[in-house]
């Protein structure tokens, strides 16, 4: 055993440091954790067994189904004649074309490819497949016959759920570019110069004609005169073959070379003749009196590729020159920005539309609505008569109708501007106007004009007793003679009700929405939805294809409804 307290050559009293304690911590490095994903297999066979249940609760596609669904199947089936292979119902055709105007699909091809990929459209079709001859079939033919009856029952079916109240029938016209060539146009104005020079050439030759026949004898009858008909033309071409036949047999029975010579130039002279009248004269009164027909009375232009369509002034001009283009006039009335009711016209201007939609909504079975309200270019005498009844006309409805100087007639300007008639002084009792040099502006006569769609207006004339010492003349007015003063008395006072009902400031809240209304609307056909041109040829189709897209955007406003978080009340 050890003494501790004895020391050794091998005892040291120091403490040894170790050098572990001075030296840096080494840090360890972190756990690197392996990345997780959910399990993912496509080549694993699964099913979805209820479909529906993946379409959510406010979707365009449950609206589109929930609104059809209302329509009894009677009136629809009555578009099918019995008998023949088992046709798709028309409901479903109807909820797919629907739905696929509401998700920009327009063609017939993409409608099929939407019922093989959409869910949406998978769960409307119920898992059956049309393939797109079978939709182009229906959307084509089937459907112009219910278009009208469906849209009708659509907004009356709104109608009933609250959405629509008709108190204001906001009324607006747009147009839409028709699906046909820009550069097949024929103007009534063009036609007309050609048909009139034709005339004259056809005059002069058959003056020629009958010069030709009393010179050489020719027995060629009455010739017509003025301007022939096909008809008589026609008679005329007959006569020269008998007369070009009767030379031929001459020339083949004479033997004299000089003689036959002569005979040969005459008959060379009726040739010509017979070929100027036959195939030139005939087949160009024929085409531009085709060219007129088509026209018409209402029309200026018409295209060759889609003939029901007028070429009119677009707002998309892209090559800033002012291009026409074949397309149609929309004239569509809103109503809490849902489309109440829509006609398509070929006329351009709105002026000469309202009365036309105005008769169509009438033969309707849609509550008349209240008040009318549109823009000024509506603001026509004849329109103003219309919608308060003429005669033995019942009223249509009040209306909201400014004329086309209503803005300018609110400027300072034009209520201090002394040379206007409106601000002269007035004298019931003689029935005269004094101008601003104090000078006597008489009643002169009375005259009638009749504007482009036959309407007859009732003028007074008032004309100064003498302007040629005036030395206000050249403010006046730019006339020769003296300055005359037209006064429509009927449309004055028309004006006059319509400018009351404009400075009503309920009304004027009421008109201000109209920019609200029916803007909003275009805008989301024309922008949200891309249809800024039709897919469809002539009128009818037209037709049937806008009332697909206005349906189209009033369920698309019943779904945006349903998604409000004030709507959850809604069912």
């Amino acid at each position: 055993m050890c003494n501790p307290k004895t020391a050794t050559t091998e005892y040291i009293t120091e403490m040894e440091i170790l050098a572990e304690v001075n030296k840096p911590e080494e840090k360890r490095p972190k756990r690197r954790l392996a990345p997780v994903f959910k399990p993912y297999d496509n080549r694993q066979s699964f099913a979805i067994f209820d479909v529906e249940s993946l379409v959510p609760d406010d979707h365009v596609a449950r609206v589109i189904d929930e609104m059809i669904e209302t329509i009894p199947d009677d009136q629809l089936i009555a578009h099918y004649s019995g008998g023949g292979r088992s046709s798709y119902h028309p409901k479903m055709m109807l909820k797919i074309i629907l739905y696929a105007y509401s998700q920009k699909e327009y063609s017939c091809r993409r409608i099929e490819k939407l019922t093989r990929e959409s869910i949406p459209a998978m769960w409307l079709a119920a898992g059956q497949l049309p393939d797109y001859r079978t939709i182009n079939e229906f959307r084509g033919v089937r459907m112009p016959k219910m278009i009208d009856d469906l849209f009708e029952a659509m907004v009356m079916e709104l109608h009933h759920r609250g959405f629509i109240d008709f108190e204001n029938y906001f009324l607006d016209g747009t147009k839409i570019e028709a699906d046909a060539n820009k550069y097949s146009f024929v103007f009534k104005k063009a036609v007309l110069g050609y048909e009139e020079k034709l005339k004259k050439r056809i005059s002069e030759t058959l003056q020629e004609i009958h010069e030709i026949a009393e010179a050489e004898g020719f027995e060629m009858g009455s010739l017509p005169e003025g301007d022939p008909s096909v008809e008589e033309l026609m008679e005329t071409v007959s006569r020269l073959e008998g007369q070009e036949e009767i030379l031929t047999d001459k020339i083949e029975k004479e033997t004299d070379t000089a003689v036959r010579k002569g005979i040969r130039k005459k008959r060379s002279v009726i040739r010509k003749k017979l070929k100027s009248v036959r195939d030139d004269f005939i087949p160009r009164k024929e085409k531009y009196a085709a060219h007129l027909e088509v026209c018409g009375e209402d029309r200026n232009s018409y295209s060759k590729t889609d003939p029901d369509a007028t070429f009119m002034r677009m707002k998309e001009d892209h090559m800033k020159n002012g291009q026409l283009k074949p397309g149609y006039n929309i004239q569509m009335a809103t109503e809490n920005q849902f489309v109440l009711f829509y006609s398509v016209h070929q006329r351009p201007t709105d002026t000469r539309c309202l009365i036309p939609h105005m008769e169509a909504y009438r033969e309707t079975a849609l509550p008349m609505p209240k008040r009318i309200v549109a823009d000024a270019g509506y603001g026509s005498e004849e329109n103003y008569l219309y919608l308060l009844g003429e005669e033995d006309r019942e009223a249509v409805a009040d209306f909201l109708i400014p004329y086309n100087t209503y803005l300018k007639e609110q400027s300072r300007s034009y209520k201090k501007n002394a040379y206007n008639a409106k601000n002269w002084a007035y004298h019931e009792e003689d029935d005269l106007f004094v101008c601003p040099n104090g000078r006597k502006v008489r009643f002169k006569k009375y005259m009638k004009k009749k504007n482009a769609s036959g309407f007859v207006q009732d003028f007074k004339i008032y004309e100064c007793e003498d302007c040629s010492d005036c030395p206000l003349k050249a403010l006046c007015t730019k006339a020769k003679g003296n300055r005359q003063v037209h006064w429509n008395s009927i449309y004055e006072e028309l004006k006059a009700k319509a400018r009351k009902a404009l400075d009503d400031e309920t009304l004027k809240q009421i008109y201000a929405l109209r920019k609200v209304e029916v803007e909003t609307v275009f805008g989301n056909l024309k922008g949200n939805l891309a249809f800024r041109r039709f897919h469809l040829r002539g009128l009818d189709k037209v037709h049937l294809e806008f009332g697909i897209l206005a349906l189209a955007h009033n369920f698309l406003k019943v779904a945006g409804i349903l998604r409000m978080p004030s709507a959850k009340h809604i069912q």
